[in-house]
């Protein structure tokens, strides 16, 4: 016999990403009656990310307050992730191999042995080698590699394990899943109060956190004073298979900068290897394009060679929700009763941890524990408008909040229409595979 889910709750998290799912279940072990809103629980930018844990390697200059809540989530994973398998039973790909980052000519030499110094400097972790050393780490690096940074702390985990074993542990601490879009805010009294779905259903809470991504600044009924202030940024990735004869391809994450692009390579235990990512500003287009598969399998192999060899199994592009500083929003708005946890940009994974302790303090304490308060949402001032979709540009409703990407060759369609991946059964909505 099927059960109603109430629609009444003490939190309701609209979005679930990682970063909502985190939220609903911390909030849920709080003893919170928490339930959350999306048509399709784990599905996001997770299905994309790569899953770098790179508190110290994505460092980047003037980001030094971010910094300290990286390093925070970081230093959480460990737990984190052993908290959450229990929970769970799931393995989530945790994975404590370090990284390395290397550099191809003398310029990105001297930018890395900058950085070096920076790290140094920030108090953080990381160890200058040489070309040779570097290739004694990893031997398919390139032969002119130039030197390295090993950064044993920079760790990494499966997102699409993450995301799957948040939605077991929500379901086992009880939270409620409402499986389908959220259509509109509702304002009380001059309180938020809960949301309509599209399917018009009323859910009603004491406290609504906006967890939608980049889609976080598109729910309608938002006063324009608290909207978040959230911009999609397209991300391509790609997913190769290692051939057990070419096993052990790699055993660390590797990184570099190649002509002025950043690339990735992230060995999975499974044999998959994960390359990334472009950083486009093209709103809410997330086409694969015959560029960004080409830039990206150009610098891996200028980084890797032997890559050419892999079969390539997966094109996909998903959107990261910037902010204006690119750090992420946390916490209470200006209009009681709503709260943030959105704009975690290219730290999302990472920062899931920090995210899931510090939003379930304030639901309970309504307070922002030290580690979060630079990233109340409170920092920026009224959202700006936002600019009109350019020619060609398909518009995105302001009421999913979801970013199921497209594959190669598709057009973005909603999550209940997306096809299933080669050797996948289809799945309705509310289905979807383990």
């Amino acid at each position: 016999m099927s059960r109603t889910p109430p629609d009444t709750s003490d939190v309701l998290v609209v979005g679930g990403g990682i970063i909502g799912l985190v939220t609903a279940w911390r909030a849920a072990q709080r003893g919170l009656a928490t339930a959350l809103v999306d048509p399709a629980p784990g599905g996001g930018a997770a299905q994309v990310a790569a899953g770098m844990l790179a508190a110290v390697t994505e460092l980047h200059y003037g980001e030094q307050t971010l910094l300290g809540l990286n390093l925070a989530s970081a230093r959480r994973y460990p737990v984190f992730a052993a908290e959450l398998a229990e929970a769970s039973g799931r393995d989530l790909g945790y994975r404590t191999c370090g990284t390395l980052t290397v550099a191809l000519d003398a310029d990105d030499r001297a930018h890395l042995r900058e950085l070096h110094a920076f790290q140094r400097g920030s108090g953080l972790e990381s160890e200058w080698l040489t070309g040779r050393e570097c290739r004694r780490l990893e031997p398919m690096l390139a032969p002119g590699v130039r030197g390295g940074l090993r950064v044993d702390g920079d760790h990494q985990i499966d997102p699409r394990r993450l995301a799957a074993a948040l939605v077991v542990a929500c379901e086992r601490a009880g939270v409620v899943f409402h499986r389908g879009w959220a259509g509109r805010l509702v304002v009380e009294r001059g309180r938020a109060a809960g949301v309509v779905t599209e399917e018009g259903a009323a859910l009603a809470a004491g406290q609504v956190v906006l967890a939608g991504g980049s889609l976080s600044g598109r729910l309608a009924g938002v006063p324009e004073e608290v909207l978040p202030p959230v911009r999609p940024v397209k991300g391509q990735v790609l997913r190769l298979a290692v051939p057990p004869r070419y096993a052990p391809f790699l055993s660390r994450t590797v990184r570099a900068v190649v002509r002025g692009s950043h690339v990735y390579l992230v060995p999975r235990e499974n044999g998959e290897l994960v390359v990334g990512a472009t950083s486009e500003e093209l709103g809410w287009d997330t086409t694969v394009t015959a560029g960004g598969v080409y830039g990206l399998l150009r610098d891996a192999h200028e980084l890797v060679p032997g890559i050419t060899e892999l079969p390539l199994t997966e094109t996909r592009a998903g959107l990261r929700p910037g902010s204006p500083d690119n750090a992420p929003l946390l916490g209470p708005t200006d209009l009681p009763g709503l709260l943030l946890a959105t704009g975690h940009h290219r730290n999302g994974v990472l920062l899931t941890p920090v995210t899931g302790d510090v939003m379930a303090q304030v639901l309970t304490t309504g307070e922002l524990p030290d580690v979060a308060r630079a990233f109340t949402p409170r920092r920026f001032g009224t959202a700006p408008a936002e600019r009109p979709v350019r020619p060609g540009e398909r518009p995105v409703p302001p009421v999913p909040l979801a970013e199921q990407p497209a594959r190669h060759g598709e057009q973005p369609v909603p999550l209940a229409e997306q096809p299933a991946r080669h050797g996948e059964p289809s799945a309705r909505l509310g289905e979807q595979p383990a």
